[in-house]
């Protein structure tokens, strides 16, 4: 498989952001998990289960639980302003999305349930146009398309433990020109690659008003390989290069119960690793002698961690109400934060919906806002970053339908 690779690209690629969750991560994929702001681990109770939590699939109704989603995502423009001079001031393009999704899950063999989630867990697109960002981050973007079979096995009617792979497919696209600031470089980029991890998952129920799960999905090493191009006043050879990156493992706790017969309350608790993320080094074969290219640049993220809440209530034997809110950390450090992810700190708030068509058929749609923090550095007076970004916000909207047979 070819993959091409610039410089600039993926000293950034996993620094841009979906604006979804901290980092790249896009927790929200499918009706119930967007209406809940991704509380969706210990309290699914339809196919997405496949994903968010497969130990649930011995919970569910013993019969084929099939699901499609489909969900419209707004990136607001982001405004960025200068400290040091109003050339520098910024604002970012907006941007639009269609992402589907899909999840299937068998019935019992035995105590046994198979699972099948595919899903968008990853992505971003960040366009910026004016002359000063666009130097180093004109155009981002990634795509990860995951395919999950999991495998749960019931040990009782309070236990079940759930394990599989993952399939991950990466597509990312960089732009990035410097010559309207008078640089004459200007790179452009695209690769894809394609990696393995895996996941695990253990439900408790110690009663029917009562769940107790946790999720693990591990660290993917994303090793990208291929060609390198360059212009740096004059168009280069083609080389090879090769760098890797990390798709860090996350950690989820979450307990879901129901102080009302009608109403249930998930609380969760995710930790991204993102501490994998310490260096981006690349390699040249040949080296091309630049040192600002090949040297290894710090990145520092740290370990985040989101708190949600999603709320789940039974109006009437048709009809589901959900509302979610969420506070997200950001992981990246204010010594290298930059244009390729303005990121902050996030809130986020769903509400959605559930409707009971007949026996073996529902229809939902939820909509969440993502708000994030205005953002200001001021720690690298000499650096890519010296001012304040606002107005980062994002839109989704959901939905779906679910299908027993």
């Amino acid at each position: 498989m070819k993959k091409t690779i610039s410089t600039l690209a993926l000293v950034s690629l996993f620094a841009a952001t979906s604006a979804f969750a901290s980092g790249y991560r896009i927790p929200e994929q499918s009706v119930d998990s967007t209406a809940k702001a991704g509380a969706n681990v210990a309290s699914a109770t339809r196919a997405d289960a496949a994903y968010y939590n497969p130990a649930n699939m011995s919970w569910l109704e013993n019969t084929w639980n099939a699901q499609a989603n489909v969900s419209w995502i707004h990136l607001t423009a982001i405004t960025y302003d200068d400290y040091r001079s109003p050339f520098f001031d910024s604002e970012s393009e907006e941007e639009n999305f269609i992402v589907p999704t899909g999840y299937v899950v068998s019935p019992f063999y035995g105590n046994v349930r198979f699972g099948m989630a595919i899903v968008a867990p990853y992505g971003l697109a960040k366009n910026w146009e004016d002359p000063y960002p666009r130097a180093t981050a004109q155009r981002f973007s990634l795509e990860v398309i995951e395919f999950n079979p999991t495998v749960s096995y019931k040990f009782n009617d309070m236990v079940s433990i759930a394990a599989g792979p993952r399939l991950l497919y990466n597509q990312a696209e960089v732009q990035s020109d410097a010559r309207y600031v008078g640089v004459p470089a200007a790179i452009e980029m695209e690769g894809d690659t394609l990696e393995w991890g895996f996941n695990a998952a253990l439900a408790v129920k110690p009663s029917e008003d009562l769940n107790f799960s946790a999720t693990y999905r591990s660290n993917v090493d994303l090793d990208f390989e291929g060609d390198v191009d360059f212009y740096l006043g004059r168009t280069l050879p083609t080389i090879d290069g090769e760098v890797t990156v990390p798709a860090p493992a996350v950690l989820t706790l979450a307990a879901a119960f129901k102080p009302l017969e009608a109403l249930t309350v998930e609380l969760s608790w995710d930790r991204t690793f993102w501490s994998e993320y310490e260096y981006l080094d690349f390699d040249f074969f040949p080296s091309v002698g630049v040192p600002a290219f090949e040297a290894a640049r710090p990145k520092m993220w740290d370990d985040s961690s989101a708190y949600r809440i999603g709320l789940s209530y039974q109006a009437s034997e048709v009809l589901t109400l959900m509302g979610g809110f969420a506070y997200d950390e950001t992981p990246i450090p204010d010594e290298t934060l930059g244009f390729e992810l303005p990121d902050s700190d996030a809130y986020l708030f769903s509400v959605g919906t559930q409707y009971k068509v007949n026996e073996k058929m529902e229809i939902g749609m939820a909509v969440l806002y993502d708000y994030k923090e205005e953002r200001e550095v001021t720690v690298t007076p000499l650096g890519t970053v010296y001012g304040e970004f606002t107005d980062s916000a994002a839109w989704l909207v959901t939905a779906g339908l679910n299908y027993k047979f």
